[in-house]
């Protein structure tokens, strides 16, 4: 995926909806106060410093009550902002504007403060070759949008659900009998081009999982030195993800064990929106 893809298709559903739930059959304050045909015009202002992401998404939503708003940006997504920065300008019907404010701005706060999280555990990392993983710790029916504000922040994608990749946890490794089993068994199954990843709590399953071939050794919730002793005995064979614990005061020194990924399910289950404010014009 590169940072430019946003599938409308898959994501038109879940803003479909978010605008059903917040209207329902209409905004009966805006429409009884409101002239229809009266128009207006809005800014968007950044209250505080951060990354944008999401401007499409929030102009879907104004051009969903009003297909002919006229949408002017000042920044792109990916673009850091500064407290006082504006971000877009609309103009348009004056029921549109105050009928879509509000989802709209949960959708590009959201977004940016997800894409801004990103970038500051990003920024830890420079000069070292390592990548920050998201997970699937996301809001349910947000994952694409979610996802999307990582990539954005200059995060990358671990798997998108289920289907896309294997993870062998603990519980999968239990019922299976072992590491060798749970793996054996799920290249009897499946095409060889599917990555299998297994998750290790110790040297020793860090041992049987390279054995067995996995493509992936997560090291989960493991201290620093032991990170280390298990990335040389790896050397390469496979990549190596970190994980568990990952605050940002202790991400370089995760990193400099020499790991490949870092995955941190802060990213979107601890989202700090980003602070946007909207202001009407008559």
């Amino acid at each position: 995926m590169t940072i430019s893809e946003l599938d409308f298709k898959e994501i038109k559903p879940v803003i479909d909806y978010a605008l059903n739930e917040d209207l329902g059959g209409g905004d009966i304050t805006t429409n009884s106060l409101i002239p229809i045909d009266l128009q207006a015009k809005a800014t968007m202002v950044a209250k505080s410093s951060g990354v944008i992401a999401g401007l499409a998404v929030a102009e879907y939503v104004f051009k969903s009550l009003d297909q002919g708003i006229l949408w002017k940006t000042y920044v792109c997504d990916g673009d850091h902002v500064t407290k006082g920065d504006s971000i877009l300008e609309i103009s348009g019907s004056y029921r549109a504007l105050l009928s879509g404010e509000r989802l709209a701005l949960n959708f590009l706060q959201r977004m940016s403060g997800i894409a801004t999280m990103t970038d500051n555990y990003k920024n830890q990392l420079l000069g070292l070759d390592v990548k920050i993983l998201d997970t699937r710790k996301t809001v349910p029916g947000l994952r694409l949008l979610d996802k999307y504000a990582v990539r954005i922040g200059g995060g990358t994608n671990h798997r998108i659900g289920l289907y896309d990749m294997v993870l062998i946890k603990d519980n999968h490794i239990k019922v299976a009998g072992g590491i060798t089993n749970a793996v054996e068994q799920i290249k009897k199954t499946l095409p060889d081009n599917i990555k299998i990843e297994v998750e290790t709590t110790t040297i020793d399953e860090v041992n049987e999982a390279l054995a067995v071939g996995a493509d992936i050794i997560m090291l989960d919730n493991m201290e620093n030195n032991t990170m280390r002793e298990c990335v040389r005995i790896i050397n390469r064979k496979a990549k190596v993800e970190a994980s568990g614990n990952m605050t940002i005061e202790r991400l370089k020194e995760v990193a400099e064990t020499g790991v490949d990924f870092i995955s941190i399910g802060a990213l979107t289950h601890s989202v700090v929106a980003l602070d946007i404010s909207m202001n009407i014009e008559s």
